[in-house]
């Protein structure tokens, strides 16, 4: 029996989900979750690299260490791993990641624009806006900082001619988040459509009251 059979079925359940709602294509997007029990190995299980969501298989999943490094004989990690490494270095918090390429994001990612808090939903489970990194090539070292500076201590960011990065507690929320930005990102470009000021923020007042709402979540996830 494999040492990680519930977490890698757990992965695999999420990656055939986001594939499933057309928040990936097949070939693109990642995830991945620190293993249980990992102790100080700090393992992960992250998605490999050019294995089509439609054939994957949990046995394919691969474990790796904080360096990135297959642990065991496996296929070749996500092309990408090195984005999922420094969140988890810099997100003591976060538990899993979500990689995703949707449609909607991906245009305000292309457009460079900034996705402001416009519905309550985003502010309590996002923390805000969804901010955009700076662009950076594809799973670099350079693009892991700039989605690192653009997430901070939010649950998503956008990657700059690229897609959408979203963490959670459990791999499951942290779909959630992703599966959340492509909505707002949807209601957002089309009440763009409408003009200069068709994508109104909510009042500040309401934005601090939900803020807080989201801090107060972090804590609790975290049994603080």
């Amino acid at each position: 029996m494999d040492r990680w059979e519930s977490q890698r079925r757990e992965l695999w359940d999420v990656c055939a989900e986001m594939y499933r709602r057309g928040l990936v294509g097949a070939y693109s997007g990642n995830a991945s979750l620190r293993l249980e029990g990992a102790g100080k190995e700090g393992l992960l299980l992250v998605t490999p690299t050019h294995r089509p969501y439609y054939r994957l298989k949990p046995e394919d999943l691969v474990v790796v260490n904080l360096e990135g490094e297959p642990a065991e004989d496996s296929l070749v990690p996500s092309s990408e791993t090195a984005l999922h490494l420094e969140i988890y270095r810099q997100r003591g918090d976060v538990a899993a990641v979500v990689h995703t390429h949707s449609v909607y994001a991906s245009v305000a990612a292309v457009a460079g624009l900034e996705i402001p808090p416009i519905i309550d939903e985003m502010v309590i489970s996002i923390g805000g806006s969804v901010r955009i990194s700076d662009y950076a090539f594809p799973g670099t070292e350079e693009l892991a900082r700039a989605a690192c500076r653009a997430l901070g201590d939010r649950n998503a960011a956008l990657l700059r001619h690229h897609g959408v990065v979203g963490v959670g507690p459990s791999i499951w929320e942290a779909l959630e988040v992703c599966d959340l930005v492509e909505r707002v990102a949807k209601i957002f470009v089309l009440a763009q459509s409408f003009g200069p000021g068709g994508a109104n923020r909510l009042p500040p007042d309401i934005i601090d009251i939900e803020q807080q709402l989201f801090q107060m979540q972090r804590r609790a996830s975290r049994g603080l």
